[in-house]
C-alpha cells in the first residue's frame, strides 16, 4: 500500500474520522497517535500488523465489527467501520457501506501509484473457467520482468479485489487482477477499482447461468473487462471462442489473439484476415497429464512441457504468454516459466499420493469449485491419466453438485454423468452434501447409468460402477473400499465448495500416513 495519512483515507472512502468517540475533521483535531501512516489494510484481524487498517465488514455469520476493541494490540492503527464501535481503541473511519469504502481506498491507491510516474501495469483477467490457473502462470511470468502483485487463491470479488490492490506499492510493476462476476456490472465495478492497461478474456461459458439467465447475459458481463480498459488498452482474446470474438468490437485499442489452429480440431477464428498472436501445435500429454506442445508467436518458436496437469491448460497457457510476451518476455523464458510452474493455487488440478486408513491412491484435487465447462476438462484429464500404460490405472469420478445453474441444473448434471460415462471413467462416486443437493447428485448418477446401461464394460474390463454418496464422508468410506480392490488407482475430486470435497481433500492430507501428501509432480509437499 502507498503510505496514507488516516484523513486521506477518509476522504478517499468519503467517511469522517472519530477519535474516542470525538469527530476529527481536521489535521489538527488528531493527536499523536492518530497521525501515525497507515501501511496495509485488511479485513480478517487475524492478519493486522503494525501500520494496518482494519477494514470491518458485516458478514452472514459473522460482523466485523465485534473485532475493532481488539486491534489495537495487533498494531493497527485505525478502523474504517459502518457505525461507531464502544470501547474502540483505535481511531474509526466511519462510513455508509464498508465494502463500498474499501473499493474507494483500493482505487485510490492504484491512482496514487499511476501519479507517481514510474511504469505500471494492471492486467485483468477474466472468463468462465481458467481464470485463477492464468493469474498463477502470468504472475510467475511477469516476476520476471519486475514486482508483481497477484490475488491468493480467487480473490476476485468487490472484497477480494480491492484487499489485492491495496498491496500495490511504490515498487510494485505489475499488478494482475482476476475479476469475476455472478451479475452483470460486477466486472464494470471491478475495473473501476483497478482499470486494465490490458485485459485477458478466456471463455463465456455457463458458471452461474442461474445468476445471469442466459449465455448471452454471461458474454455481456464478461466483455466489461474489455470495456473497462484505459485508453488504447489491450485486449487479449480467446479466438476458439466466438463469443469471446465478438468483444473485438469494444476493444479501444490494440488486439491479441490466442489459441489454438483448426488443424488441432478447434474452430479458428480469422477476424478480417486475423491470424493468431499466440498459439499452440502438436500438443500431447504423457502419462501424468503433462501437455508438451510447440508455442508459436508470429516470428519463432519454442518447445514447451508445461508442469501443471491438464490439457485444457494449453489455452490458460497461451493467454498468460500472450501477455508476458507482449510486456517484454522472450519466448524462451516464457517456456522456462512454464516448465518451472509447478505450484498454483490451491485445490486445481493438484496431484499427490494419498495414503489413508491402509490404502493410498493417486488424487486428481481440483474441488476449489465446479461448473460444467470445468467438470468436462477435469474428467478429460482424469480420462487421459495413464492412458498409454500397459496396466491401465482404475480411474474414479468423484463429483459434487455444481451450482448456480438455474432451470437447466438437473439437465446439465445429466449431462456431465452421461459424459463420465462416455469417457470410460472405471467408477464414479456422485456426492450430495444437503437435501438441496441430493436431486443434483443423484441426476449425475442417472445420467452415468444411462448409458452404463448400453455398455458392457469400462476399458479395464470391470464394468463402470455409479455410486450415489449422501455426503463427502460417505464418499470417503467407497473410495477407501475401491482402493482395498484396485491397487493402481487414480481419484478425480470435483465439485462445489458446499460439497465438502476440498474439505476431504485437506484431510487426507492431514491424515496421511506420513503426515504429508507428496506431489507426483516434484516430490515436494503441497501446503
Amino acid at each position: 500500500m502507498m503510505p496514507m495519512t488516516l484523513q486521506e483515507i477518509a476522504q478517499a472512502v468519503r467517511g469522517r474520522v472519530l477519535v474516542g468517540g470525538t469527530s476529527a475533521d481536521s489535521p489538527s483535531d488528531l493527536s499523536d497517535e492518530t497521525g501515525k501512516m497507515a501501511t496495509s489494510v485488511f479485513s480478517d484481524s487475524r492478519q493486522l500488523r503494525e501500520g494496518s487498517v482494519f477494514v470491518a465488514i458485516p458478514g452472514e455469520r459473522v460482523d466485523g465489527h465485534r473485532f475493532v476493541p481488539r486491534i489495537a494490540q495487533s498494531g493497527a492503527v485505525a478502523a474504517i467501520v459502518e457505525h461507531p464501535v464502544d470501547e474502540a481503541s483505535v481511531p474509526q473511519i466511519v462510513v455508509e457501506q464498508s465494502v463500498k469504502a474499501l473499493g474507494l481506498l483500493a482505487r485510490h491507491n492504484i491512482d496514487r501509484r499511476r501519479e507517481s510516474g514510474e511504469p505500471f501495469t494492471i492486467v485483468g483477467i477474466t472468463g468462465s473457467v481458467g481464470k485463477t490457473t492464468t493469474k498463477d502462470l502470468l504472475s510467475s511470468m511477469l516476476g520476471r520482468l519486475g514486482n508483481t502483485i497477484a490475488p491468493v487463491g480467487s480473490f476476485n470479488n468487490e472484497i477480494g479485489l480491492p484487499l489485492t490492490a491495496l498491496k500495490v506499492n511504490s515498487g510494485t510493476r505489475f499488478f494482475v487482477a482476476e475479476m469475476g462476476a455472478s451479475h452483470i456490472g460486477e466486472i464494470a465495478y471491478l475495473t473501476s477499482i483497478a482499470p486494465p492497461d490490458i485485459s485477458i478474456a478466456l471463455k463465456v461459458g455457463v458458471a452461474h447461468l442461474g445468476e445471469f439467465g442466459s449465455v448471452e447475459n454471461i458474454a455481456k458481463a464478461k466483455s466489461e473487462i474489455v470495456q473497462g480498459l484505459l485508453p488504447d488498452g489491450v485486449a487479449v482474446l480467446n479466438a476458439n471462442d466466438p463469443r469471446v470474438a465478438a468483444m473485438t468490437r469494444f476493444a479501444p485499442g490494440k488486439v491479441l489473439w490466442f489459441g489454438l489452429p483448426a488443424d488441432e480440431g478447434r474452430t479458428e477464428l480469422f477476424n478480417n484476415g486475423q491470424t493468431l498472436d499466440m498459439t499452440a501445435e502438436d500438443i500431447s500429454v504423457d502419462a501424468l497429464d503433462h501437455p508438451t506442445f510447440t508455442l508459436h508467436d508470429r516470428d519463432e518458436q519454442v518447445g514447451v512441457n508445461l508442469a501443471i496437469s491438464g490439457e485444457h491448460n494449453v489455452m490458460n497457457a497461451l493467454a498468460a504468454a500472450t501477455v508476458a510476451h507482449d510486456l517484454g518476455l522472450s519466448l524462451q523464458d516464457v517456456a522456462a516459466s512454464l516448465a518451472a510452474q509447478r505450484h498454483i493455487s490451491p485445490h486445481r488440478m493438484a496431484m499427490s499420493t494419498v495414503h489413508n486408513s491402509g490404502v493410498s491412491f493417486t488424487l486428481i484435487d481440483d474441488s476449489f469449485n465446479a461448473n460444467p465447462d470445468s467438470t468436462r476438462a477435469g474428467l478429460r484429464a482424469l480420462g487421459a491419466w495413464g492412458a498409454n500404460d500397459t496396466e491401465k490405472p482404475y480411474r474414479v469420478a468423484v463429483l459434487g453438485a455444481m451450482l448456480e445453474l438455474g432451470s437447466e441444473e438437473i439437465a446439465l448434471h445429466r449431462q456431465i454423468g452421461e459424459e463420465c460415462a462416455n469417457l470410460g471413467m472405471d467408477a464414479l462416486i456422485a456426492v450430495g452434501g444437503s437435501e438441496e443437493l441430493a436431486p443434483l447428485a443423484s441426476a449425475l448418477a442417472e445420467g452415468a447409468s444411462s448409458v452404463n446401461a448400453g455398455q458392457s464394460a469400462s476399458p479395464s474390463g470391470d464394468g463402470m460402477q455409479v455410486l450415489l454418496a449422501e455426503d463427502a464422508g460417505k464418499a470417503d468410506e467407497m473410495i477407501t473400499g475401491l482402493a482395498e480392490r484396485h491397487p493402481r488407482m487414480v481419484v478425480l475430486l470435483k465439485g462445489s465448495h458446499v460439497s465438502g470435497l476440498s474439505a476431504l481433500a485437506e484431510r487426507w492430507e492431514q491424515e496421511s500416513d506420513d503426515g504429508v501428501s507428496t506431489s507426483e509432480n516434484d516430490g515436494e509437499v503441497l501446503r
